[in-house]
């Protein structure tokens, strides 16, 4: 049931996004908020407890963390690898990186360190960061996941 509920959570969220700025010649695209610019990861975290106190969503977020869980991976539709991290000031985030876009991060386990570039969408559970590739299409800003010295993007 919480993957169903998570699935719709993430589809409607992309339906919504994807709708919002098909018409590019109309209006333009609807870029992330950025609350700060986090001089250190501990900043970072703080820019997501704000965003997470305020219930925002569509903040570009740039954090670290310990994998708490690695999820299986959700593969209907786009493809993600699901990762839950805990940040340092307690929030648990669930990282939905996109696999058909950007490299799956092999050997993942608990309690490693990852760090993370992404778009943050608020959820009562702490929230998801997704956006964490490339965007081929480049209308939105490339996120990235760092993990034991490698980025995946």
């Amino acid at each position: 049931m919480k993957r169903l509920i998570l699935a719709a959570a993430i589809a409607a969220g992309y339906t919504i996004w994807h709708f919002s700025s098909v018409a590019t010649e109309v209006a333009p695209v609807a870029q992330p908020i950025e609350l700060a610019r986090p001089a250190t990861w501990q900043d970072g975290d703080a820019v997501i407890q704000q965003a997470f106190d305020h219930r925002l969503s569509h903040v570009q977020v740039k954090a670290r963390g310990r994998v708490v869980k690695v999820l299986k991976d959700d593969n209907d539709g786009t493809r993600h690898q699901r990762i839950l991290v805990r940040l340092e000031n307690g929030i648990t985030v669930l990282i939905a990186h996109n696999i058909d876009l950007a490299p799956r991060i092999p050997a993942l386990g608990v309690g490693d360190e990852l760090a993370f570039y992404g778009e943050y969408v608020w959820n009562a559970k702490g929230g998801v960061v997704h956006w964490t590739h490339h965007d081929p299409q480049q209308r939105h800003t490339p996120g990235w996941l760092e993990y034991q010295g490698k980025t995946y993007q």
